[in-house]
């Protein structure tokens, strides 16, 4: 069965003091996070959205640690791995990602 498209968008993806573009996709079932330029390693990343145990707002920031932005969510997992997006419409984002 094919995944519905709930929202799709670019994004930044930071871990740390790297980041990378690419693009950031909510299905019905999941989440993904592509990276136009696979260089750095970062994605791609698929997760269940049942994995997700919280998703709020978060800084983005510069060198990992001057706040550069407050358009940031942050995603976390059962097995507490953290993500974080810079995304436009965070309050959206959050919104979409808590439903169930």
């Amino acid at each position: 069965m094919q995944a519905i498209t709930i929202k799709s968008t670019t994004a930044t993806i930071q871990k740390g003091a790297i980041k990378a573009d690419g693009k950031f996709t909510l299905t019905d079932s999941d989440v993904t996070f592509t990276a136009f330029n696979t260089q750095f390693g970062l994605g791609p990343y698929t997760f269940s959205r049942r994995e997700i145990v919280k998703v709020s707002k978060c800084l983005g920031t510069g060198a990992g640690i001057f706040p550069l932005t407050q358009d940031a969510i942050e995603i976390v997992l059962k097995d507490n791995s953290h993500y974080q997006f810079i995304v436009s419409n965070p309050l959206e984002w959050i919104n979409l990602l808590n439903r169930v």
